[in-house]
């Protein structure tokens, strides 16, 4: 398993089209890279919803049989990695159910700071819970409103959770889309033909050749149905905490996040990297396939060749059985593979995109100088990630966290590298230019922009336990 953290979840929804389950698996099938451990469609026909969920990966979840029991114009899916509940199909979304005011579905990508206090009150209030998830929270507070309408029940909800949630929700014949105040996870709007799409990235809605219109923007509820799609603005503005993480790793390069070409903004750091943390080599070699876009733009800032000198295995399956003859670095080796006469006595220079335990880090290192290379640098194109995530993304507790307790020094040491440099905060932030105060740098700094519902900082650690 390399040495990464894990993506958070998708979600994606789609109004008035004939085939809403089919492109919703389509959706799904392109957002994959955010959650691999379930995934679910709930579809409506306009009177009752139909779930399909299950346990691993989308293509092996759905086929044309399992398909044809979602009908209706009208759907939502769900890719999920937890960050919060058991990897258990009982913590699988989207989230269906039948209340007394009808049926809703919901599916969630961020996490609830509060949803350990919110689910005590509800429990004590006589609701019954049946999934680990903080989501199913969301879902009982919409239950429990004594508001008229779904959007109205809904925005009830909202307005008691603390987090970070990009949603989307649908009624019988409703689809209703809410990001945070704060913007942490994205969520976009498309169109194709009369259909309306929600979507975590365009990288979906390429996939179904449908229309990019605009970013669901933070703190905003949009509410699409027969009427036609409105927007509201419910919530108290708060600064901007858009995760900065999204563009050093989690999106898919070919989508456009926050208004910026993931792409662009990863080539980008690498050109800041190049300026900062130069070092002189004979090839520029990434991490795939992460590293690979700041790689090609250390390559262009230091003139320094760009060279795949890893080749990377995409055929793996979700297990595979280890040998009891012990083969060394067998984990990173499944994966990675050198090209020995590209790397055979030559001084090279390895780009990622961060370090998070070192393990990893330093088995690629051995292998490459395994394969012969007389030098290996190491570059990271983003700061050293000191804090956890408790916004949506699996990141392990700090103690875990190599930069945490240890120098950069120190970690070049347990990572065999002849040198190693992180990008600068201050470079990040300005790669991601104009606007770069909109965003979350919590996992580099330990600033949290959401407080805590504790009055003791220190029982972060227990909150890291629990999750």
């Amino acid at each position: 398993m390399l040495d990464k953290f894990k993506e958070e979840c998708a979600v994606f929804g789609i109004f008035n089209h004939p085939e809403a389950a089919n492109m919703t698996y389509l959706g799904l099938y392109a957002l994959q890279h955010r959650g691999q451990e379930s995934a679910g469609i709930v579809a409506s026909n306009g009177k009752e919803l139909h779930l399909e969920v299950d346990m691993g990966l989308v293509a092996d979840i759905f086929d044309a049989e399992r398909l044809l029991r979602l009908p209706g114009h009208l759907a939502i899916g769900h890719t999920r990695y937890s960050t919060w509940g058991e990897s258990q199909l009982k913590n699988a979304q989207p989230i269906a159910i039948d209340y007394a005011r009808g049926s809703l579905a919901l599916a969630h990508n961020g996490n609830l700071v509060n949803a350990d206090h919110l689910r005590q009150e509800l429990e004590a209030g006589g609701s019954i819970f049946r999934s680990t998830m903080d989501s199913e929270v969301i879902v009982h507070l919409i239950a429990r409103s004594d508001r008229d309408r779904l959007a109205d029940r809904v925005i009830d909800a909202i307005e008691q959770v603390r987090g970070a949630y990009s949603l989307a929700i649908m009624g019988p014949n409703e689809l209703i889309g809410v990001r945070d105040p704060y913007g942490f996870r994205p969520l976009c709007l498309g169109k194709l033909r009369d259909a309306y799409i929600l979507a975590s990235e365009t990288c979906a809605l390429d996939l179904i050749e449908a229309e990019y219109l605009r970013d669901i923007e933070p703190g905003e509820v949009v509410i699409i149905n027969e009427e036609g799609l409105t927007s509201h603005f419910p919530f108290p503005k708060v600064k901007l905490a858009q995760c900065i993480f999204e563009f050093v790793y989690f999106s898919r390069p070919d989508s456009f996040i926050f208004n910026r070409s993931v792409h662009e903004v990863r080539k980008a750091l690498g050109h800041r990297l190049a300026k900062e943390a130069y070092v002189g080599v004979d090839i520029v070699v990434p991490v795939p396939d992460s590293g690979v876009p700041a790689a090609l733009g250390y390559a262009e800032e230091s003139g320094i060749p760009f060279e795949v000198g890893l080749i990377r295995n995409h055929y793996i399956g979700r297990t595979f059985i280890e040998p009891q003859q012990s083969i060394r670095h067998f984990g990173v080796k499944i994966k990675l593979n050198p090209i020995k006469r590209l790397l055979e006595g030559r001084r090279v220079v390895v780009i990622d995109d961060s370090i998070v335990r070192g393990t990893t880090s330093r088995k690629i290192l051995k292998m490459i100088r395994q394969a012969g290379a007389k030098e290996v640098h190491m570059r990271i194109s983003s700061p050293p990630t000191t804090h956890p995530c408790f916004y949506g993304i699996d990141t392990p507790t700090r103690r875990e966290l190599i930069a945490s307790s240890h120098s950069v020094e120190e970690i070049r040491k347990y990572i065999t590298a002849d040198s190693l440099e992180y990008l600068s905060p201050e470079g990040l932030l300005s790669t991601v230019y104009p606007n770069h105060n909109d965003y979350c740098t919590a996992c580099f700094t330990g600033e949290y922009p959401v407080e805590f519902p504790w009055k003791d900082r220190s029982q972060v650690e227990l909150f890291e336990a629990s999750s």
